[in-house]
């Protein structure tokens, strides 16, 4: 197992796959690579690679469960990200390379906005995007940035815990789910008696969570989060279907008034090599919160493509914007985009 990861490393991927009946598997820069000089998993290597990862309450837990979440530190080395299942009566392991310094927003290549979102004092910011896209990385950077110029009080709660971070002008705690808290519910429940300034939830999972980190927003903390979403618009339909209809006026009320701004990611391979994210971008303007009060999202991403000078961007415009810089390919951003035509006369 030591071998493995130590390789992962030396080759900087981003994942680590163990399945029976194939060789480990690196994900390199978006692309699945065999490790072919070594031997085809069965059940029994499997488990015992999956065992080398576990303590002796982790693996009561998997078999409890059948699925198991928590964060390992190799060698101090790395840290990795690590979801042992199921599949087919055997164990599999999905790992993540979580790097051990948070980059800086310049380091990853975001958009100049996200500077300004990590200025505020108070409101809500959502990071969203499918899974694996980096948003956990995103919401790291913008924290970090926020630790490093001012002093606050932050708290993070995740499943699992993936970048340390550092204390440096502000205080920062970190609570893992299941491991410090039972659920992100009840600890973003218990932040109201903590002191935060600053909020990070790693994943809004159910309603109870969300209307939580609605509150906080409005109640005067900052709070960071995430949803797997694909776009703005999407992002505000899913919150407010998440709640009964005779709530949802409500919803759309608090969202407009605490939503400070919404980016969501995509993570595209380069042409010289790795990967680029992409970004739309939304800031709420008083225009943005009356859509949402008068559920007009529908007409948010017109708002999007016509507010650039104020920061925002559409996510076709920011991969024709990388096409025309010849960081992407053309194939590579038609099949990353929902409107792959309007893409095509951006370009053009």
């Amino acid at each position: 197992m030591d071998e493995l990861l130590s390789f992962t490393v030396q080759e900087k991927a981003s994942d680590l796959h163990l399945s029976v009946g194939h060789c480990p598997v690196l994900r390199i820069a978006g692309r699945l690579v065999p490790l072919i000089k070594e031997k085809k998993l069965d059940s029994e290597t499997a488990k015992g690679l999956a065992f080398a990862l576990m303590n002796e309450s982790q693996q009561q837990k998997l078999f409890a469960d059948k699925e198991l979440d928590f964060s390992y530190y190799f060698d101090n080395q790395a840290r990795f990200r690590v979801n042992i299942y199921f599949q087919k009566g055997n164990i599999s392991v999905a790992l993540r390379l979580i790097p051990s310094k948070v980059p800086t927003i310049e380091e990853l290549n975001l958009p100049s906005a996200l500077h300004e979102f990590a200025t505020h004092r108070q409101g809500f910011i959502l990071v969203t995007g499918p899974s694996g896209q980096g948003k956990s990385t995103t919401l790291a950077a913008m924290v970090d940035e926020i630790n490093r110029s001012r002093a606050e009080r932050i708290i993070t709660i995740e499943d699992p815990i993936e970048y340390v971070f550092e204390d440096d002008r502000s205080i920062i705690d970190q609570r893992e789910v299941y491991q410090d808290t039972p659920s992100f519910s009840s600890a973003l429940k218990a932040t109201f008696r903590q002191d935060p300034n600053v909020i990070m939830i790693g994943e809004m999972r159910d309603q109870e969570t969300i209307s939580t980190a609605i509150t906080a927003a409005e109640t005067g903390h900052l709070v960071f989060a995430t949803l797997h979403t694909n776009s703005a618009a999407q992002t505000i339909h899913r919150i407010v279907d998440t709640f009964p209809s005779e709530q949802q006026g409500q919803i759309r009320a608090q969202l407009a008034g605490s939503l400070l701004g919404i980016i969501s990611q995509r993570l595209v391979p380069r042409i010289k090599g790795g990967l680029i994210p992409v970004c739309e971008i939304l800031i709420r303007t008083p225009a943005v919160a009356n859509l949402i009060r008068e559920n007009k999202v529908y007409e948010i991403p017109l708002i999007i493509q016509t507010s650039a000078e104020l920061g925002m961007i559409s996510l076709n415009k920011a991969l024709a914007n990388l096409v025309r810089a010849k960081e992407i390919s053309l194939e590579k951003a038609l099949s990353c985009s929902a409107t792959p035509a309007e893409l095509g006369r951006l370009v053009r």
